[in-house]
């Protein structure tokens, strides 16, 4: 069953605000997707997690080899002279030259295997991070949206209250005027009129503070008019707990997060073992050079080209360089061990969450059912003392306290209304049922 905030629509005399009334409609889809689009947080989480997945390539972890190529051009002019005059001469040497150089690791203790590990778990930690970003704000937005729902229907609550004690008022001047009432019912009409009229500006107050609040989820500026739906649905929970426990271990961003961590730590451990294995090289070398000689005493220049390969296996194999390896490698086992630690107590607590947030809502749908009851009940009572009141038959006081009765009958069902929807919206956020718009 879905239960309606438009409920209390039962014992409303007026329709929604007549100021807000003219205005489009804004639904919680629209207003989700307006919040993402302007949200800046989320879109760096989307960049950082799309830098993540730019590194997963076989070249970043060290699978491909390097392949290099330089080319050179050199230009010499001499002059020489001695005391014998056949060796004086100038001459000018103009070189070419190129090579290309491959250079491939073919072992480097199996480093590059658990470095693709690593960045494919970095990945899919930044995939999470982003999601629970925007998980996080989706639920910010709704939270700020039912907010501006309740207070606008509760403004309405202390709207009709205001009108009938206005009328209340009104009945007791005219009855004191001919002699059928004494001041003093006058006058307790007087203060009730102006307690309901504080509490009138006061919600207008509150209506105005919770849109604002929600134009600043969606980033915009806070003066921004908007106009929400009057109702707030709240949609069925047809899990038992033992199927939302399963589904949150499968789906909680939060617990992903930590479990990508966890991932990458082991891997960072394991990349910092290979340190100390050691390395072969694979070393190839091709290149060419063309060298001009032009003597002013030759009768002809002399040229030379050569060309050069080379093939060779490098092993390298660190014997000691100051105890760093070793450090490094005792830090990566307790960066592994925290990220184990931070992983079993996100498990214990999401546990827990998901349990509470089960029992919390199934009592805010039992307190809803009740409010609802005691609405009507409440509803039922004033219009007998109205009845009662306007034969004489009842006091002021009495019919007042009957007024007051159903303004917190009223504001109990909102404000239940509200709970329950926020209640509902927790548990998605825990089994990862949030939409996420790409």
């Amino acid at each position: 069953m879905m239960y309606r905030l438009g409920i209390i629509a039962l014992i409303l005399f007026l329709s929604s605000v007549s100021s807000l009334s003219a205005q489009e409609i804004l639904t919680l889809d629209q207003a989700v997707e307006i919040g993402l689009r302007n949200n800046f947080d989320i879109r760096i989480a989307r960049n950082e997690a799309q830098m993540a997945k730019n590194n997963r390539g076989l070249g970043t972890a060290g699978f491909l080899p390097n392949l290099n190529a330089t080319g050179n051009y050199n230009l010499l002019s001499s002059e020489q002279t001695s005391d014998t005059p056949e060796y004086d001469y100038e001459s000018d040497t103009e070189q070419w030259g190129g090579s290309i150089e491959l250079s491939w690791t073919i072992f480097d203790g199996f480093k590059m295997f658990v470095e693709k590990k690593r960045y494919n778990a970095l990945a899919s930690l930044g995939e999470y991070q982003a999601r629970n970003t925007i998980e996080q704000k989706v639920v910010d937005i709704t939270r700020a949206y039912y907010n501006l729902v309740q207070q606008q229907q509760l403004l309405q609550v202390a709207e009709d209250t205001r009108a009938v004690s206005e009328e209340r008022l009104d009945r007791e001047r005219v009855r004191n005027e001919v002699g059928g009432a004494s001041s003093t019912d006058l006058l307790n009409a007087q203060v009730s009129y102006n307690s309901d009229r504080a509490l009138y500006l006061d919600q207008k107050l509150a209506v105005t503070i919770a849109r604002e609040d929600l134009n600043l989820e969606l980033g915009r500026d806070p003066a921004t008019e908007v106009s929400v739906s009057e109702e707030i649905e709240i949609e069925p929970l047809d899990m038992d707990l033992e199927t939302l426990r399963r589904l949150s271990f499968e789906n909680n961003s939060s617990l992903k997060v930590a479990e990508m961590s966890r991932r990458a730590a082991e891997s960072q451990l394991r990349s910092s073992f290979s340190n100390f294995l050691p390395r072969l090289n694979l070393v190839a070398d091709y290149g060419y050079s063309d060298v001009t000689l032009d003597r002013d005493n030759l009768d002809m220049d002399i040229m030379t080209e050569s060309r050069d390969a080379s093939v060779s296996l490098v092993l390298t194999f660190n014997i000691f360089n100051g105890t760093r390896d070793r450090v490094d490698y005792q830090n990566a086992r307790l960066e592994s061990e925290n990220a184990r630690l931070t992983l079993e107590s996100a498990e214990n607590m999401l546990a827990g969450l998901v349990k509470e947030k089960y029992e919390t809502y199934h009592q805010r749908m039992e307190l809803l059912s009740l409010e609802e009851e005691n609405v009507e009940a409440a509803r039922q009572n004033l219009e007998l003392q109205q009845d009662s009141y306007e034969l004489g038959a009842t006091s002021s006081i009495e019919f007042r306290d009957a007024q007051v009765s159903l303004i917190s009958a009223r504001t109990s069902l909102v404000s239940a209304c509200y709970e329950a929807s926020i209640a509902r919206l927790e548990i998605d956020q825990l089994i990862g049922r949030i939409h996420v718009s790409e």
